[in-house]
């Protein structure tokens, strides 16, 4: 497909994965790596860039206008789609991924390859823990709840403790950026940062590297096109973890 033009493409399944989480299946297949996201556009409300948890399919949290009229829709509506875009994870060797709630998502497709040994998944509570039964039988599971409802009492960042990162080639992330700051925390006090792979959100108006819109502070990379995947080292020289920008550009503290 034209990357640069929308894509038409019809629901034929919605799955509710959590309380607020729910799969979006779409009748057509991109071809795209693990860590990789589309824009998607629903009709009439907005453009925006998602992840895909499989080539034909994004999960979606409900957070603004776009994800809320996502949420209205149903089986046999129709979305735009263009992409795939960006790098993507680059793995090789054994691999840990730290998820935080729908930031589970664009490590789905890394788990279905085969390319993760260990998991650590946070979430709120028990009942919003994304895709636990998907990664329990392809990898190694542990979890964290905020309030204690299942696995370790505490933040997902926790279960660092629990693991030898000596024994990982890279280590995937994704989730709130204040957790993964935290991470990125972590693999820099054991001096391996470089390790890490971080995919982050920003808000994007083009997806295609033209409006900087994305751009991260000081090195004006842009998440599009130069990411979403970014490695940890990379990153402690940056904004992240700091603030973002919105949409006329100014800084939003995170």
């Amino acid at each position: 497909m034209d990357e640069q033009m929308p894509l038409g493409v019809t629901i034929t399944e919605i799955r509710e994965e959590t309380p607020s989480i729910r799969t979006f299946v779409f009748d057509r297949a991109i071809d795209a790596r693990p860590g990789q996201f589309v824009m998607v556009w629903v009709p009439g409300v907005d453009e925006i860039p998602m992840a895909l948890s499989s080539p034909s399919s994004i999960t979606v949290l409900k957070v603004g206008d776009a994800t809320a009229a996502l949420f209205a829709m149903q089986v046999g509506d129709r979305i735009g789609v263009r992409g795939p875009y960006g790098n993507g994870f680059s793995v090789t060797g054994r691999t840990l991924a730290v998820a935080g709630g729908v930031g589970a998502s664009p490590l789905l497709p890394l788990i279905k390859a085969g390319q993760v040994d260990t998991f650590l998944l946070g979430a709120r509570t028990a009942s919003e823990l994304l895709f636990a039964d998907q990664i329990r039988g392809a990898a190694t599971l542990m979890v964290a709840t905020d309030d204690g409802t299942a696995g370790h009492h505490g933040f997902v960042t926790r279960l660092m403790s629990r693991v030898d990162l000596a024994d990982f080639a890279h280590i995937c992330v994704c989730g709130p950026e204040v957790m993964m700051a935290a991470v990125l925390a972590i693999l820099d006090r054991e001096g391996c940062a470089d390790r890490g792979q971080f995919s982050l959100h920003r808000y994007m108006k083009c997806g295609v590297g033209l409006c900087g819109s994305c751009c991260t502070d000081p090195h004006g990379l842009r998440v599009c096109r130069d990411g979403p995947i970014f490695p940890g080292d990379v990153l402690l020289e940056s904004d992240f973890g700091r603030y973002t920008r919105d949409a006329s550009g100014r800084r939003q503290r995170i």
